[in-house]
């Protein structure tokens, strides 16, 4: 059964005549292609209104979509089934919610890391809804670093909705881990690929972030902050999620305008959760596309291309502007 948000009522009600007509013609022997055929276009339309003038907070509803296609999906396409995946930090525990391993990718090795928040209720708890604890973010490293090791690159599938926050979190160094992660991300020798296929949030996303190429799917957000954590921080309440979602600047066009990831990856009419299939080779050809140009570059130019890319982020230009007014 498909679930609809709030704004897709319009859809919503296409498909259910469209449901019945196809119950009417099996039941009966009425033709009913013509109908049917004007009703399948009228729905092309109305998605293609509906998710042409998408808010922010719309947006960042489509990212949460139940039947939205997660990160073992992604991998699975990816790598036409070859993926093997690994456990473990050697350290502490294997963090279910960060899954990682070795697969191929047109023939090419490549290492695929990335949140899993689960498929339904059990599995979210056990994938601990995408939320990475320290061993997470460790396990990734250790696979990053696997992979420099044997010269594969790196695709990184982000979809969290933040680190996990316990206290038992903190208490083993999630802000270290991912600090760590950050800064052995900078410097990796192989080429390292990050695509938002659903939440982008915090430093749970930025944890494995860090990349030559980091790219966004069309329904999708990244922030320092979910709108509604925001909207409790500055209103005390919830209310104002969708304000708060509209001057975060978290979806993907906000995100390119301000030179803070590399690309957007256009999803099928209605979002990822109308067509997961289509969505997952969408986003492999794209994924083919940039790792075809970056495993030609030399390691050297590509952390060093990598570093000035996230140092120059955020770089306010006025100061230079204040200093040559005080010289004049």
């Amino acid at each position: 059964m498909q679930t609809f948000l709030e704004f897709e009522k319009p859809v919503q009600h296409i498909i259910e005549q469209i449901e019945k007509l196809k119950e009417v013609a099996a039941s009966s022997e009425v033709d009913v292609t013509g109908t049917l055929k004007d009703l399948e276009n009228k729905l092309a339309e109305t998605r293609k209104t509906v998710y042409g003038q998408l808010s922010a907070w719309e947006r960042v509803q489509v990212s949460r979509h139940p039947d939205r296609p997660y990160t073992l999906k992604y991998i699975d396409v990816l790598s036409s089934g070859s993926f093997v995946e690994l456990h473990g930090d050697r350290t502490v525990k294997d963090d279910k919610a960060m899954v990682g391993g070795f697969g191929l990718l047109e023939g090419r090795t490549v290492m695929f890391i990335g949140q899993q928040k689960g498929i339904n209720t059990k599995m979210r708890q056990y994938r601990n809804f995408g939320m990475p604890n320290p061993e997470g973010y460790r396990k990734a490293l250790r696979l990053m670093k696997l992979a420099e090791k044997f010269n594969k690159p790196v695709v990184t599938l982000i979809d969290t909705p933040g680190a996990f926050p316990g206290l038992e979190a903190e208490e083993r160094g999630q802000g270290e881990a991912i600090a760590r992660n950050i800064f052995e991300m900078c410097q990796l020798r192989v080429p390292i690929i990050c695509v938002i296929i659903g939440e982008g949030a915090s430093g749970g996303a930025l944890g494995i972030g860090v990349g030559d190429k980091v790219l966004m799917q069309e329904n999708t957000w990244y922030s320092v902050i979910s709108p509604e954590s925001c909207s409790s921080i500055l209103w005390r309440s919830w209310d104002y999620k969708e304000q708060a979602a509209k001057a975060l600047k978290l979806t993907a066009t906000d995100m390119l305008a301000n030179k803070l990831i590399d690309g957007i990856i256009p999803e099928p009419l209605g979002g990822a959760h109308t067509d997961p299939d289509e969505a997952c080779r969408i986003v492999k050809a794209e994924v083919i596309k940039h790792l075809n140009k970056l495993v030609k570059t030399d390691a050297d130019k590509l952390v060093d291309r990598r570093i000035r890319k996230f140092c120059d982020m955020g770089v306010v230009e006025k100061a230079a502007a204040v200093r040559k007014a005080a010289k004049s």
